[in-house]
């Protein structure tokens, strides 16, 4: 079974210490502490097949072109997220739909809107049920540490 793997963005990003980083691959943006673990567990266990959702501009491959800074997020309307018809395009665009199951490594917010995106696919969660980023770290550490998925 094909198995997409979506971790969500960040706001913490290579800008806020880097002004002048210029372009940069969207791997390498989010630079939060729970963003990079996220990363490390994606590149770990989905080698070839994750991405990352990003508010600003929806599903991104790890190699695609951030041009510059942004602060968008999914909780607030008016930074002006990403819509869920723009984010349903660029799953067909980006042939997303290829996958017949999604495992969604996030919290609730993002948890949330990706499940809204793939209704008819098998969709898998492990980190539903954490208390908070501290938590969600943890359990990744646990997985990483011993190379077993979560």
């Amino acid at each position: 079974m094909k198995t997409l793997c979506i971790i969500p963005c960040g706001s913490r990003k290579i800008w806020d210490k880097n002004p002048d980083a210029g372009p940069v691959e969207a791997k390498y943006v989010y630079t939060g502490r729970f963003s990079k673990k996220c990363r490390e567990y994606a590149e770990k266990f989905y080698p070839n097949d994750w991405c990352i959702l990003s508010a600003k501009h929806g599903f991104l491959y790890p190699n695609d072109i951030i041009p510059e800074p942004y602060n968008v997020t999914f909780k607030i309307k008016r930074t002006r997220p990403i819509s869920s018809n723009e984010l349903s395009k660029q799953i067909v665009d980006k042939s997303l739909d290829k996958y017949e199951k999604i495992v969604i490594i996030g919290g609730k917010d993002y948890v949330n809107i990706a499940k809204k995106c793939f209704p008819s696919k098998e969709v898998y969660t492990p980190l539903s049920g954490c208390k908070g980023n501290g938590e969600m770290e943890s359990k990744l550490n646990g997985s990483l540490r011993t190379n077993i998925s979560l």
